[in-house]
């Protein structure tokens, strides 16, 4: 199924791309999307983590959700849509709440690549500190509600980022925590609608899920280059 993917990419980046182990944190507007984009460029080891269950009102945006899955974990829901797409996968799916208490006991499992597409200012944190520790690569994405405007996305790093309140609070807490270490981000530069609560289109999040992949696919074919 990937014969057009190794036309571009070549049969090497194509292998090394299956041999990638990923975690995907969180299955929501973002991370439903990156998942999506894993599955379709080759990715074929992948675990997912959320606790949530698919509401009505994730339908405009998150790719797992239709009117008929509303109540179902969204685990098993993209477990069941990974499969449809490709039957061969590999695809773990942990139904839970990632905190720092727990977060040691995924990290352990020794993870080549992670797309933080969570909501928990903690753990984005926590995922930062400790890959001074594990061996992972860190794709972490900012905030994505309130925005409109997807081209005001980018692959950058935490210290170039503007116009994005998440990324302004952790970039205190590393430079509080004196990690001196460049951190990529998806990020949007857009200002955020004055609006009270998190209204969100999927244009945004969509987006920016599948910037995650496409980092780590630029950074897996460049290394395949040396």
């Amino acid at each position: 199924m990937f014969e057009r993917l190794e036309i571009l990419i070549g049969k090497k980046a194509l292998q090394a791309i299956k041999k990638q182990k990923i975690l995907l944190i969180g299955l929501g507007g973002v991370g439903s999307y990156a998942l999506e984009a894993l599955i379709r460029n080759g990715f074929s080891n992948i675990t997912v983590i959320d606790y949530d269950k698919i509401d009505i009102t994730n339908l405009n945006r998150q790719l797992i959700t239709t009117s008929k899955n509303i109540g179902t974990s969204k685990v098993i829901a993209a477990i069941l849509r990974a499969k449809e797409i490709n039957p061969d996968i590999k695809i773990d799916g942990q139904d839970m709440r990632l905190t720092t208490e727990n977060i040691d006991m995924i990290l352990k499992l020794d993870y080549d690549y992670i797309i933080d597409a969570c909501d928990s200012l903690e753990v984005k944190f926590a995922l930062m500190e400790k890959s001074l520790h594990y061996r992972y690569k860190l794709i972490s994405c900012m905030g994505t509600a309130k925005k409109l405007n997807p081209q005001k996305l980018e692959i950058t790093t935490l210290e170039k980022t503007y116009n994005d309140p998440i990324a302004r609070i952790l970039r205190k807490k590393i430079r509080d925590a004196k990690i001196n270490k460049k951190f990529y981000v998806v990020s949007s530069s857009e200002l955020p609608k004055e609006i009270d609560k998190l209204g969100t289109a999927n244009l945004v999040p969509s987006v920016a899920g599948i910037l995650c992949v496409s980092y780590i696919i630029d950074d897996i074919l460049k290394s395949n280059q040396k």
